[in-house]
Order: structure tokens, then sequence, then C-alpha cells
């Protein structure tokens, strides 16, 4: 009898445990701030703010202060868009974060111009001082210019950029016109267009319309709609300030025409966004249906087996005292048979056991192995001095040579088991473009990176891909994104 209630002890834990989920991994704060920056990627900001949240709260636990600092600050960034007060309180924590342990001078002079746009936008917002907002960018441009020589003239553009824009606020705009003025004969090429609207706009301020007029009509958009809509929709106001009637509907007909199509695309961003949302909530509703299915399957077969065990232990304690005497050696005989079918449900369950504790051997090494060739692979791109050079893309605009272009390709092709090479084989049409744009896609560079690299905007960088991934793969499903197709040849 004792063996039977060591059975059913340990049929009870058993359907104890199947009714609770296993606790879930935990994660470090700078996975957290990564998975945050790929849902950005994907325009998936509600999902990166709670990633984002994760990411200081865990980078407080941990004591990194780097991870925190850049995930405050991001999270300014998407606060920013509906609520001023709260992203400023975020910037402000951001850069006492990074001032308890300074690491990069660059980063406190972004840090500073951040914290001045926030509090500037707060106190145009709620029409108060924007004496915060002034010493901070204060702050910042006196550090851009003691760094010109190390740093570039790069950061002393933006804030004065940001100067300039806090004094149109206060509407005192002949300062702000001096220091955009300032502005744009310090910016790179990657701020001029930046700089040269805030020029126009204190030179229109200012009623200075014919050097507003001329900046506009410098000002290249390239393929950038966004930036073709603003030039347009500013000449066409500047025609209708100077009264000239046919310049003004030339002006607004291209601009209708690039709202049209920045419109669309909006749209078909909308939809796709939507649609993945609607996919994942589906996929999400599935696994949790098929969990609570199999968590009350499996209590109701431990519940039959008690019941079956129980109802079978009084059938054979009744049928013991009825006939004890007459039939004891066959009492002894099924007293034997049922030992012997414990023993076998021992046995069943311990090579059960084993086995069990054999797979979550054999997962782990293969974890440990995956996480191995997972390290040398990243071990070996961050060695590559050219993989280094792209890694500060996100901040400048960086051009590589035919041969650190090879180099990249060749360090890939070593650790990626020659996909590059199969590629070229595969589709000989692809131009020398085309392979580039895959390189940097599968070193996992952000939109805004390979932007950058290429000095194109975001969304000309996603309309490569798509072009890319219709035209030479082949991919008409929407939901398939460049990577998967790359991680598929």
């Amino acid at each position: 009898m004792k063996c039977l209630g060591y059975i059913l002890l340990l049929l009870v834990a058993l359907l104890f445990t199947s009714c609770h989920s296993a606790p879930s991994e935990s994660v470090d704060a700078k996975s957290c701030y990564e998975a945050a920056l790929a849902a950005l990627a994907n325009d998936s900001s509600q999902l990166a703010q709670q990633l984002l949240r994760q990411a200081v709260c865990v980078a407080d636990g941990e004591d990194d202060l780097h991870t925190s600092y850049l995930a405050q600050l991001q999270l300014a960034q998407l606060l920013a868009e509906g609520n001023s007060a709260s992203a400023l309180e975020m910037a402000r924590q951001a850069l006492q974060t990074y001032e308890r342990r300074p690491d990069n001078e660059r980063n406190h002079i972004i840090l500073l111009d951040y914290v001045a746009t926030y509090a500037s936008q707060l106190a145009f917002d709620e029409e108060s001082s924007f004496d915060e907002a002034l010493s901070y960018a204060h702050r910042a441009c006196e550090l851009a210019q003691a760094s010109c020589d190390t740093m570039g003239t790069e950061l002393l553009s933006q804030t004065l950029t940001t100067q300039a824009n806090i004094h149109w606020a206060m509407e005192d705009y002949v300062e702000a016109l001096r220091f955009a003025k300032e502005a744009t004969k310090y910016a790179t090429p990657n701020l001029l267009s930046g700089t040269q609207q805030v020029l126009a706009r204190c030179f229109v301020s200012c009623d200075s319309l014919e050097q507003a007029e001329a900046i506009y009509r410098n000002m290249q958009a390239g393929d950038d709609s966004q930036m073709a809509y603003i030039i347009h929709s500013n000449l066409a106001r500047l025609a209708v300030m100077k009264g000239e009637k046919e310049t003004a509907l030339e002006a607004l007909d291209e601009t209708f025409d690039y709202a049209e199509e920045l419109y669309f695309s909006a749209l078909q961003k909308k939809d796709a966004y939507y649609q993945t949302l609607l996919n994942e909530e589906r996929a999400n509703e599935h696994l949790r249906y098929a969990s609570m299915r199999n968590r009350y399957l499996f209590a109701g077969i431990l519940l039959l087996l008690t019941i079956a065990l129980i109802a079978s232990v009084f059938v054979l304690r009744a049928r013991a005292r009825v006939s004890a005497q007459q039939r004891l050696a066959e009492v002894w005989k099924r007293k034997h048979e049922v030992d012997e079918h414990l023993r076998g449900i021992r046995s069943e369950r311990d090579e059960r056991t084993r086995l069990e504790q054999e797979m979550i051997r054999q997962d782990e090494l293969l974890r440990q192995r995956n996480a191995t060739i997972g390290f040398l692979q990243d071990f070996v791109l961050q060695r590559s001095a050219v993989i280094q050079k792209l890694g500060y893309s996100n901040d400048r605009y960086i051009v590589l040579n035919d041969h650190e272009w090879r180099e990249v390709e060749q360090t890939l092709n070593a650790i990626d088991d020659d996909r590059f090479a199969r590629l070229r084989q595969r589709f000989p049409n692809m131009s020398q473009e085309d392979i580039r744009l895959c390189i940097l896609t599968r070193l996992r560079l952000s939109n805004r990176a390979i932007g950058n690299i290429y000095a194109i905007s975001i969304s000309a960088v996603q309309h490569r891909k798509l072009r890319l991934k219709k035209e030479v793969f082949g991919q008409e499903d929407p939901n398939t994104t460049l990577e998967q197709v790359l991680a598929e040849q």
C-alpha cells in the first residue's frame, strides 16, 4: 500500500505541474535593446516601447549604464511624437545616466542636443520660457566646437541648427538666421538638406523671399519623395506670398503628385503593419489554445488513471476481505503480479526519465554548439576592420572602395558557407549594387544605416529591397522580408 501511496503522490504532483506553464527565460538588457531596434526597423512602435522600457529596467539591475542611457534616449524619441513632457523627462534621465559614467564625448553632445530639442518643444507647446532649452543647446555647441578637430563639423552643424530652431520658435528671427547660416557653413553632405530647410525658413521669417526661393530651388531631392514634397510645397507657398499665380499652380501640381505618392506609400506600410500584427495575433492565439488543450488533456488522463488506480485498490481489497482464506494463494499471486506491474511502471518511468534527460543533454550540447558557432561568426565579423567601419554607419556617411567591398564579401563567404558565391552563380544577372545591398542586409544593418552608406532615405532603401526581392528572387509575398529570402539561399 505504501507503493500505491507513492504512485498517487506522483500523479498528484504531475497533475499540479501540468496546470502551470514553464517560467520564461531571462534576457539581458543588450538583447532587449537590440530587439527594440529590430521592432523599430519594422515600424512596430508599441512593441519597441515595451522592449525599451524592459531594457532600462534590466540595465539598472545589471548596472549597464551604457545600454540604459541608449534605451532611454531611444524611448524619448518615441515619446516625443505624442508627449513632449514625457520625452523631455526621459531625455533628462538619459543625460543623468550618461553623466554617472561618461564613455564618449560624441554621445554627450548628442544627449545635450536632444534634451535641448525636447525642452524647446515643451516650451513652445506650453508657451513657457526657452531658458532651459538654450542652456542645454549652448553647452552642446561649446563641446562640439571644442571637438571639431577630432570629430569633424557634423555635430557642430547639428547643435547650431538646434539653436537656430530654438530662436525661431522664440520669434527671434534675426538670431535664428545667424545660427542657420553658421550651421549651413559647417554642414556635412548628409545634413545639408536639413540645414538648408532651416535656413530657408529663417529667410522667409525675415521677409527675404528671394533668398529662400533660391535655397529651395538649389536643394536636390533625388529619389526621396518626402524631400521633393517639402521643396515643392514651400516653393508654392513662396509663390503665393509673392503673388506669382502661374508659378504657384505649377508648384502645387507637383506637390500634389508627391503627396499622393507619399500617401499611397504610407497606406502600403500601414496595411503591411496591420497584416503582420493580425498574423502574429492569430499565431499566438493558436499557440495559447493548443497549450491549454494539451494541459487539460494531460490533466484528464492523469485524473482517469488516478481514479482507475483507486478503484482497482478498492476492488482488490474487497475481494481480499470476502475470500481471504479461500483464495489466499491467488491473492499472493495477484499481489506478485501487481508488484511486477508496478516495477514495470517504475522501469518505464525511469527509462522515460533517462531518455528525457538524454534529450535535454543533447539539446544543451546543440545549443552550446550553435552558440559557439554564432560567437565565432560574430568574432570574425568584429575582427574585420571594414565591418567595424560599417558599424558606425548610423552616425555618419561611409564610403567603401572596391577592395573593401571584396573584403566584406570574402569574410561573409568564409563564415557563411560561400553564400554570396552561390548567389552569383544562381543569379548571374544580379548587379554589383544588388550584391552589395544583400551583403549589408546580411550584416543586419538597419535601413537607416544602409541609407547613410548610400546617402539615400530609409524609404528609398526599403524600395530597393522590395525591388530586389521581387525582380531578382521572384518573391511576391509581402510578409517575407529580404533577410528571410537571403537566409533560404
